[in-house]
């Protein structure tokens, strides 16, 4: 499917922080980014960059106390959806923004029937008599994968292995032809066979219903054939944005040559031991005005200890906030 250029989100300076006992956590800190109809991105991360926050920040699902959106804007269609009440929201959440949380067998409620899960999802957003739901809901399962649909449906979430129930998942976030589909982690509790089965329907469907897809991930290797635009987090900020080909080919900021290197490769001959980023992400309460991956880079110079550097454009889209660069 050929990327349109209307843009149909566009998140602008975000700031989302929680407020605890041992200081402000900046879990998001001026985070902007945009997204295409028929676009796939991915934004690629360790545990704790703020990925996750990020995407909830986006459908206004922080809760407060202790979280709280402080600044920025999400622009969808026009509209900010930071400044929606609760009744536009739900209007949006579901029908024209669907999530696809980490866990699976957590995110589906284990007291209720797939059937019934799905279809009131399907019958609340497109208006559709209870047996005119069940069919599409039938439809979608079996577009997902599921065998037996027909009779799968009525059955409830611990009948299901993990990767079923990512399926199901799957299934209910596109079924009410959403626009754009946050995926959050999708592939994290699955084997690795699994995984590349469920990436392949993510991709499959999602191009034949023409939604938009943010894929949140901590591994390269799984955005890798998946998205057309990575953007790398760390500490809360967007510190390398880019094509696919760009990152993969030609990545500037040293934290996103760790995260390639660590990807394990099968056309790598030998034993030697798998690399790894060394140390640990930052505390991002009241982090120093400095680079904060300093501490763990093996390129850093003495200026990435006192100042933070700017966001330096290299062409094509491809950007970094690196002193070092692309030198």
């Amino acid at each position: 499917m050929a990327l349109s250029d209307k843009t149909i989100l566009e998140v602008k300076n975000l700031r989302t922080h929680f407020f605890t006992d041992e200081g402000v956590v900046k879990a998001v800190e001026d985070v902007s980014f945009s997204l295409r109809k028929g676009e796939i991105i991915g934004i690629v991360g360790e545990s704790g960059s703020g990925k996750s926050v990020t995407n909830l920040s986006i459908i206004n699902l922080i809760q407060s106390p202790p979280g709280k959106i402080v600044g920025g804007e999400v622009i969808y269609n026009g509209e900010d959806i930071l400044k929606m009440n609760e009744k536009q929201l739900r209007q949006i959440r579901g029908a024209k923004i669907a999530m696809i949380f980490q866990d699976p067998m957590t995110s589906l409620n284990p007291f209720l029937r797939i059937s019934t899960q799905m279809i009131e999802t399907i019958q609340l957003h497109q208006k559709l008599k209870r047996k005119e739901a069940r069919k599409r809901a039938v439809e979608m399962l079996t577009m997902a994968g599921i065998p037996a649909a027909e009779e799968r449906i009525n059955d409830y979430p611990h009948q299901f292995s993990g990767g079923m129930c990512q399926r199901v998942m799957i299934a209910m976030g596109l079924s009410c032809n959403p626009e754009i589909l946050i995926a959050d982690e999708p592939t994290s509790a699955l084997d690795v066979t699994i995984q590349a089965q469920i990436l392949d329907i993510m991709k499959k469907l999602t191009q034949e219903f023409g939604a938009a897809v943010i894929l949140i991930t901590h591994s390269l290797g799984v955005v890798a054939g998946m998205c057309d635009t990575i953007y790398v987090m760390y500490a809360g900020r967007i510190v390398e944005r880019g094509t696919t080909e760009d990152i993969f080919e030609n990545p500037i900021h040293p934290y996103t040559r760790g995260l390639i290197h660590s990807v394990p490769r099968l056309d790598k001959e030998g034993t030697e031991r798998l690399f790894s980023i060394p140390g640990q992400p930052p505390n991002v309460i009241d982090l120093p005005p400095c680079c904060p991956f300093f501490p763990r880079c093996d390129e850093a110079m003495e200026i990435c200890k006192t100042s933070c550097p700017a966001e330096k454009d290299y062409g094509n889209g491809h950007a970094a906030s690196c002193w070092k660069g692309g030198e």
